[in-house]
């Protein structure tokens, strides 16, 4: 049996406290399971949104989506992540990737390095984390034992090797950086390189005890009638795509309730994606596929 769905919602528009509190309260409302919050200058400052998003909520986990570990440093990291699921009353989630965009690295002073470069310190902190965390002379203590679920995103091939040796969740973009890009600009892959990536992926965790959840990030979501009419804006972004073949991105959700619903299920069933992550632009949008699935109108 596939594992049950799981929904989350990436908050990246800051806001002041009772209207950050009203949004997440909306997406407790909505049905969502997770609220996440990512690691980018210009976008909200990752734990306090989620002590914040704590302190508004009963039911959703709360999750870094992703962190940039070229920002952190591990043992100021552990301090951090301890004392968020301490406050959070255990409901953290740690997502964490080795950053993408090389101009807010130059914009904080920090060196952006090789791609093996960023891999490797990447590897470092999550080892490093994992060590101080798990020690009981670690102050702060996490309130989950024996560790805060650990997300790894990413489509390297080293990447998934580092998701398979240490994730709880492995978290898919479908999508790539574009080339030369230094502001982390992103190109969707086509459904049979994401289908190649996630092969990748399960033989890589051949042998692990328990398969690791799987998420795919969507970047869009249109509740339309008219399919294909909905995505010739979207034209532009993704130059030498057809409207068909942007309709056919994995990261893309377009049509009724019921058509997104059964490509949410085609996700999954194509995949194994079990845990969708949407951008907040679409929480509204998305939500009436939630409440579909979750009412018995799908399996």
């Amino acid at each position: 049996m596939p594992r049950p769905f799981r929904f989350g919602i990436n908050m990246l528009t800051a806001a002041p406290g009772e209207e950050w509190r009203a949004k997440c309260r909306r997406a407790e409302e909505l049905g969502y399971d997770v609220i996440l919050v990512p690691d980018h200058l210009g976008m909200p400052a990752p734990f306090p949104a989620l002590v914040a998003a704590a302190e508004a909520t009963e039911r959703p986990r709360l999750g870094t989506f992703t962190l940039n570990a070229g920002f952190w440093n591990p043992a100021l990291l552990a301090r951090e992540v301890a004392t968020t699921d301490a406050l959070t009353g255990g409901r953290l989630e740690l997502g964490i990737g080795t950053g993408y965009a090389r101009d807010e690295h130059e914009s904080a002073g920090l060196p952006f390095g090789s791609p093996g470069e960023r891999v490797d310190h990447l590897r470092r902190t999550i080892e490093e984390l994992e060590r101080l965390l798990a020690s009981e002379e670690h102050q702060p203590r996490a309130a989950q034992r024996p560790r805060v679920p650990l997300l790894v995103g990413g489509n390297g091939d080293r990447m998934l090797r580092l998701a398979a040796e240490h994730a709880d969740i492995a978290a898919f973009t479908g999508a790539r950086t574009a080339p030369g890009s230094t502001t982390g600009q992103l190109t969707p892959i086509s459904p049979d390189d994401l289908e190649e990536r996630v092969a990748r992926y399960l033989k890589f965790a051949e042998g692990r005890a328990e398969p690791a959840e799987l998420n795919l990030l969507v970047q869009v979501v249109i509740g339309t009638e008219d399919r294909e009419a909905a995505v010739q804006p979207l034209l532009d972004r993704v130059p030498g795509l057809t409207a068909d073949e942007v309709l056919d991105l994995p990261v893309t959700l377009v049509g009724t309730t019921d058509e997104i619903t059964a490509q949410v299920l085609a996700r999954r069933e194509r995949y194994g994606f079990t845990y969708l992550t949407v951008l907040e632009p679409y929480m509204e949008a998305f939500a009436p596929v939630i409440e579909r699935l979750r009412g018995g109108g799908a399996d």
